[in-house]
């Protein structure tokens, strides 16, 4: 096992410090190599040290301007501070150089899906789930897209593929609800809230469709 490797598994147990010790170590004995650097920014990230972390990161691009996991490990940055643009710039190089990480894709499509660009973030989410299609939340994701970008037929069969592979999956049986309710189907669409709330007890978007639908009734009735 070489270095990088055991410092990677250090990480892995938690051992920071001596993980740290040996990355330092590598980059010492190969200042060129942008790997060192992309491994030590991992572990930066991974402390939330971020301002450190993409200094290495930026080191490493400056080495190698086709290390796309440098690019990668800065995308991750930006995402977890919710600068999605920069996340999203950055995450696209990563792919472009030839990235091809289930992973990668789906945090592209999250970037515009938080940027409210429900459209654009579909070919990105669909091809994370062609990646990796036993994804629970990748396939609920492109499913919440799609909805949202108003392909409501294209969405049900990925939310009941969702409850498939996870049948207590409550968002999944609240959005089926919704496009039950589109579907002017309320029977199912009370089904699926309810199983909801047997899931969650305290979903309250599906409380609130069950009320709803409770109301239209009673007023029906009487």
């Amino acid at each position: 096992m070489d270095k990088n490797q055991q410092a990677i598994e250090l990480m892995k147990e938690q051992k920071y410090e001596e993980a740290a010790g040996l990355f330092n170590a590598i980059i010492e004995e190969n200042p060129q190599d942008p790997v060192g650097y992309i491994n030590f920014g991992n572990l930066l990230l991974h402390i939330n040290d971020s301002e450190r972390a993409r200094r290495f990161y930026e080191r490493a691009i400056e080495l190698d301007q086709d290390a796309a996991t440098a690019y990668y490990g800065l995308a991750n940055l930006y995402y977890e501070a919710s600068d999605f643009p920069a996340a999203q710039e950055n995450f696209l190089k990563a792919i472009e150089i030839g990235l091809e990480e289930a992973d990668a894709f789906y945090l592209l499509g999250m970037t515009f899906f938080h940027q409210e660009q429900y459209k654009l973030a579909l070919p990105y989410l669909l091809r994370a789930t062609e990646l990796n299609p036993e994804n629970i939340e990748y396939l609920f994701q492109y499913g919440l897209s799609l909805a949202q970008s108003e392909h409501i037929d294209d969405a049900k069969p990925i939310f009941q593929n969702v409850l498939e592979l996870d049948d207590h999956h409550s968002d999944a049986h609240y959005n089926l609800g919704v496009i039950a309710l589109y579907e002017e189907n309320l029977s199912v669409a009370l089904d699926h809230f309810n199983q909801a709330l047997a899931i969650q007890p305290e979903h309250a978007l599906a409380e609130n469709a069950k009320t709803q639908i409770m109301n239209v009734w009673n007023n029906t009735e009487m």
